[in-house]
């Protein structure tokens, strides 16, 4: 009797198989939010990147108002700027005064 066959009733076979299908739903949402975070970090590595070539650009753009400032300073001397207007007012000489 040991080799005789049991089959499993109707209510079991459809348990059986709506365990199957669950864990396959499962599998399948597993899958899909993996490439929805692949795609989230794929965007998060592009406006990283974006970021470090603002850095750079922003460094240059300093680089870039140190070197005018400096060649007006030799031209000019020292002084303000009005922006707006254009005028340069030349900062004023210290005098010494002797005694």
């Amino acid at each position: 009797m040991a080799n005789q066959e049991i089959k499993f009733t109707e209510d079991e076979l459809k348990s059986l198989k709506e365990l199957q299908t669950t864990y396959q739903q499962k599998q399948l949402q597993f899958g899909q939010l993996k490439v929805q975070k692949l795609l989230v970090q794929q965007q998060l590595d592009t406006i990283e990147n974006q970021e470090a070539q603002l850095e750079v650009d922003y460094a240059g753009i300093q680089e870039g108002e140190r070197t005018l400032v400096k060649s007006l300073n030799e031209k000019y001397g020292p002084g303000n700027l009005d922006p707006t207007t254009g005028v340069f007012t030349p900062t004023p000489e210290k005098t010494t005064e002797t005694i």
